[in-house]
């Protein structure tokens, strides 16, 4: 993944990412983004990506393309 700048949906109590409810890190979620096994397209404009952690985690991301280009946002992982 080239130089794309992420955003995450943040969790409305605490304001930090949605990720981190599920022991998820940014880092984790760049490498699956980075180097998807999979990407497909879900409902409406979000798209999910399968693929490994460089600690050879499996992961499923969830995200959309954000308005602003070369952006995505991130909503689950």
């Amino acid at each position: 993944m080239s130089r794309v700048r992420l955003r995450y949906y943040p969790d409305p109590e605490t304001g930090e990412p949605h990720i981190f409810e599920h022991g998820v890190d940014e880092e984790e979620v760049e490498d699956v983004l980075r180097n998807p096994a999979e990407d497909r397209q879900r409902r409406n404009d979000s798209r999910i990506a399968l693929g490994q952690t460089r600690d050879d985690r499996s992961l499923r991301v969830v995200y959309v393309p954000d308005p602003e280009p070369g952006s995505l946002f991130v909503v689950t992982a």
